[in-house]
Protein backbone atom coordinates (compact mmCIF):
# COMPACT_ATOMS: atom_id res chain seq x y z
CA UNK A 1 0.00 0.00 0.00
CA UNK A 2 1.48 3.37 -1.05
CA UNK A 3 2.11 5.81 1.79
CA UNK A 4 0.49 9.17 1.12
CA UNK A 5 2.25 12.47 1.87
CA UNK A 6 0.50 14.76 4.38
CA UNK A 7 -1.50 17.54 2.70
CA UNK A 8 0.57 20.69 1.89
CA UNK A 9 3.96 18.97 2.41
CA UNK A 10 6.25 19.02 -0.70
CA UNK A 11 7.66 15.73 -1.92
CA UNK A 12 11.06 14.82 -0.51
CA UNK A 13 13.97 15.72 -2.81
CA UNK A 14 16.66 13.17 -3.37
CA UNK A 15 20.20 14.59 -3.08
CA UNK A 16 23.13 13.77 -5.32
CA UNK A 17 25.01 10.80 -4.01
CA UNK A 18 28.64 11.40 -2.97
CA UNK A 19 29.84 8.96 -5.62
CA UNK A 20 28.28 11.14 -8.32
CA UNK A 21 30.03 14.23 -6.90
CA UNK A 22 33.34 12.39 -6.83
CA UNK A 23 32.91 11.25 -10.43
CA UNK A 24 32.08 14.80 -11.60
CA UNK A 25 35.16 16.19 -9.80
CA UNK A 26 37.43 13.52 -11.29
CA UNK A 27 36.08 14.11 -14.81
CA UNK A 28 36.53 17.88 -14.39
CA UNK A 29 40.11 17.42 -13.19
CA UNK A 30 40.88 15.06 -16.09
CA UNK A 31 39.46 17.50 -18.65
CA UNK A 32 41.36 20.41 -17.09
CA UNK A 33 44.66 18.52 -17.08
CA UNK A 34 44.11 17.27 -20.62
CA UNK A 35 43.14 20.70 -21.91
CA UNK A 36 46.09 22.36 -20.17
CA UNK A 37 48.49 19.76 -21.58
CA UNK A 38 47.11 20.26 -25.10
CA UNK A 39 47.45 24.06 -24.85
CA UNK A 40 51.02 23.79 -23.55
CA UNK A 41 52.09 21.31 -26.22
CA UNK A 42 50.28 23.15 -29.02
CA UNK A 43 50.90 26.81 -28.23
CA UNK A 44 53.57 27.08 -25.52
CA UNK A 45 55.99 24.15 -25.75
CA UNK A 46 55.96 23.88 -29.54
CA UNK A 47 58.75 21.58 -30.65
CA UNK A 48 59.09 22.92 -34.19
CA UNK A 49 57.29 24.73 -37.02
CA UNK A 50 56.38 23.17 -40.35
CA UNK A 51 58.73 24.62 -43.00
CA UNK A 52 57.17 26.54 -45.89
CA UNK A 53 57.32 24.57 -49.14
CA UNK A 54 57.06 26.59 -52.34
CA UNK A 55 55.42 25.38 -55.51
CA UNK A 56 57.55 24.94 -58.64
CA UNK A 57 56.35 28.30 -59.99
CA UNK A 58 57.10 30.04 -56.67
CA UNK A 59 60.57 28.45 -56.59
CA UNK A 60 61.33 29.79 -60.07
CA UNK A 61 60.21 33.30 -59.09
CA UNK A 62 62.35 33.18 -55.93
CA UNK A 63 65.40 31.93 -57.86
CA UNK A 64 64.99 34.84 -60.30
CA UNK A 65 64.87 37.32 -57.41
CA UNK A 66 67.97 35.79 -55.84
CA UNK A 67 69.86 35.98 -59.13
CA UNK A 68 68.93 39.66 -59.46
CA UNK A 69 70.50 40.47 -56.08
CA UNK A 70 73.63 38.47 -56.87
CA UNK A 71 72.92 34.91 -55.72
CA UNK A 72 73.49 32.39 -58.48
CA UNK A 73 73.14 28.63 -58.31
CA UNK A 74 75.71 28.07 -61.08
CA UNK A 75 78.53 30.28 -59.77
CA UNK A 76 80.82 27.26 -59.20
CA UNK A 77 82.66 25.35 -61.93
CA UNK A 78 82.83 21.58 -62.39
CA UNK A 79 85.67 21.34 -59.89
CA UNK A 80 83.63 23.17 -57.23
CA UNK A 81 85.66 26.38 -57.52
CA UNK A 82 84.01 29.80 -57.51
CA UNK A 83 83.94 31.33 -60.98
CA UNK A 84 85.78 34.68 -61.29
CA UNK A 85 83.97 37.60 -62.93
CA UNK A 86 84.59 41.33 -63.41
CA UNK A 87 82.74 43.73 -61.12
CA UNK A 88 80.00 45.86 -62.65
CA UNK A 89 76.92 47.77 -61.52
CA UNK A 90 75.45 47.84 -64.99
CA UNK A 91 71.90 46.53 -64.91
CA UNK A 92 72.05 46.00 -61.14
CA UNK A 93 68.83 46.46 -59.21
CA UNK A 94 68.61 48.61 -56.08
CA UNK A 95 65.39 47.04 -54.90
CA UNK A 96 65.12 44.00 -52.64
CA UNK A 97 61.61 42.51 -52.57
CA UNK A 98 60.29 39.30 -51.04
CA UNK A 99 56.94 38.03 -49.90
CA UNK A 100 56.30 36.28 -46.60
CA UNK A 101 56.35 32.76 -48.05
CA UNK A 102 59.64 33.42 -49.84
CA UNK A 103 61.30 34.69 -46.66
CA UNK A 104 60.19 31.64 -44.68
CA UNK A 105 61.22 29.33 -47.52
CA UNK A 106 64.68 30.93 -47.58
CA UNK A 107 65.11 29.89 -43.94
CA UNK A 108 64.67 26.28 -45.05
CA UNK A 109 67.40 26.41 -47.69
CA UNK A 110 70.33 24.33 -46.41
CA UNK A 111 69.35 24.94 -42.76
CA UNK A 112 66.85 23.83 -40.12
CA UNK A 113 66.04 27.43 -39.16
CA UNK A 114 62.62 27.06 -40.79
CA UNK A 115 61.64 24.69 -37.97
CA UNK A 116 62.74 27.18 -35.31
CA UNK A 117 61.94 30.60 -36.84
CA UNK A 118 58.80 31.90 -38.58
CA UNK A 119 58.39 35.41 -40.01
CA UNK A 120 55.14 37.32 -40.50
CA UNK A 121 54.72 40.48 -42.59
CA UNK A 122 51.83 42.87 -42.01
CA UNK A 123 51.32 46.62 -42.51
CA UNK A 124 54.56 48.32 -41.36
CA UNK A 125 55.27 45.37 -39.04
CA UNK A 126 57.75 42.50 -39.10
CA UNK A 127 56.93 39.80 -36.55
CA UNK A 128 58.96 36.74 -35.67
CA UNK A 129 58.34 33.59 -33.70
CA UNK A 130 61.43 31.81 -32.41
CA UNK A 131 61.68 28.42 -30.71
CA UNK A 132 64.67 27.98 -28.37
CA UNK A 133 65.35 24.45 -27.06
CA UNK A 134 66.39 24.50 -23.39
CA UNK A 135 69.12 22.29 -21.95
CA UNK A 136 67.96 19.32 -19.91
CA UNK A 137 69.57 20.69 -16.72
CA UNK A 138 67.96 24.15 -17.09
CA UNK A 139 65.78 24.96 -14.02
CA UNK A 140 62.03 24.32 -14.40
CA UNK A 141 62.02 24.49 -18.23
CA UNK A 142 64.75 21.89 -18.75
CA UNK A 143 64.16 19.83 -21.89
CA UNK A 144 61.32 22.09 -23.04
CA UNK A 145 61.24 24.52 -25.94
CA UNK A 146 61.03 28.22 -25.13
CA UNK A 147 58.75 30.28 -27.41
CA UNK A 148 59.77 33.88 -28.08
CA UNK A 149 57.71 36.41 -30.06
CA UNK A 150 58.92 39.81 -31.23
CA UNK A 151 57.52 42.66 -33.30
CA UNK A 152 59.37 45.39 -35.18
CA UNK A 153 57.60 48.36 -36.75
CA UNK A 154 59.40 49.40 -39.93
CA UNK A 155 58.35 52.20 -42.29
CA UNK A 156 59.70 55.14 -44.29
CA UNK A 157 58.44 58.57 -43.21
CA UNK A 158 59.80 62.06 -43.80
CA UNK A 159 62.58 60.81 -46.12
CA UNK A 160 63.92 58.64 -43.31
CA UNK A 161 63.43 55.05 -42.15
CA UNK A 162 61.55 54.40 -38.93
CA UNK A 163 62.38 51.31 -36.88
CA UNK A 164 60.55 50.72 -33.60
CA UNK A 165 60.75 47.65 -31.38
CA UNK A 166 57.12 47.00 -30.45
CA UNK A 167 57.98 44.36 -27.93
CA UNK A 168 59.30 40.93 -27.04
CA UNK A 169 57.37 38.23 -25.21
CA UNK A 170 58.52 34.92 -23.75
CA UNK A 171 55.94 32.14 -23.41
CA UNK A 172 53.27 34.76 -24.11
CA UNK A 173 54.45 37.09 -21.31
CA UNK A 174 55.59 40.57 -22.53
CA UNK A 175 59.09 41.56 -21.39
CA UNK A 176 59.26 44.92 -19.54
CA UNK A 177 60.89 47.78 -21.44
CA UNK A 178 63.53 48.12 -18.69
CA UNK A 179 64.69 44.56 -19.38
CA UNK A 180 65.08 45.45 -23.07
CA UNK A 181 67.42 48.34 -22.34
CA UNK A 182 64.61 50.89 -22.50
CA UNK A 183 64.38 50.70 -26.31
CA UNK A 184 60.77 49.47 -26.53
CA UNK A 185 58.47 51.79 -28.52
CA UNK A 186 61.39 54.09 -29.40
CA UNK A 187 62.32 55.02 -32.97
CA UNK A 188 65.84 53.60 -33.08
CA UNK A 189 66.81 55.55 -36.20
CA UNK A 190 65.64 58.84 -34.71
CA UNK A 191 67.26 58.04 -31.36
CA UNK A 192 70.64 56.80 -32.60
CA UNK A 193 70.76 57.81 -36.28
CA UNK A 194 72.49 61.12 -35.61
CA UNK A 195 75.63 59.39 -34.30
CA UNK A 196 78.11 57.51 -36.45
CA UNK A 197 77.30 53.84 -36.35
CA UNK A 198 74.90 51.22 -37.65
CA UNK A 199 71.64 53.20 -37.51
CA UNK A 200 73.08 56.24 -39.27
CA UNK A 201 74.64 54.08 -41.99
CA UNK A 202 71.38 52.15 -42.35
CA UNK A 203 69.29 55.33 -42.69
CA UNK A 204 71.73 56.90 -45.16
CA UNK A 205 71.65 53.84 -47.41
CA UNK A 206 67.88 53.40 -47.71
CA UNK A 207 65.60 55.46 -49.97
CA UNK A 208 62.31 53.67 -49.24
CA UNK A 209 60.82 50.81 -47.24
CA UNK A 210 57.45 49.27 -48.05
CA UNK A 211 55.94 46.60 -45.82
CA UNK A 212 52.36 45.49 -46.36
CA UNK A 213 50.44 42.30 -45.68
CA UNK A 214 52.73 39.46 -46.80
CA UNK A 215 55.25 41.62 -48.70
CA UNK A 216 58.40 43.69 -48.11
CA UNK A 217 60.26 45.98 -50.51
CA UNK A 218 63.43 47.92 -49.72
CA UNK A 219 64.93 50.50 -52.12
CA UNK A 220 68.62 51.26 -51.68
CA UNK A 221 70.45 54.49 -52.50
CA UNK A 222 73.49 54.67 -54.80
Amino acid sequence: MTEEMPPGQPPEKKGIHWTHVTLIVLVTIALTIGGTYWVLKTFVFIQEFDPVTLSLEEEQILDTKLEVIGYESNEFDNQGRLKPEPYTESGATREVAFNERELNALLAKNTDLARKVAIDLSDDLISAKILIPMEEDFPILGGQTLRVNAGLEVAYLGNRPKVILKGVSVMGVPIPSAWLGGIKNIDLVNEYGSDDGFWKAFADGVSDIYIKEGEIRVHLKE
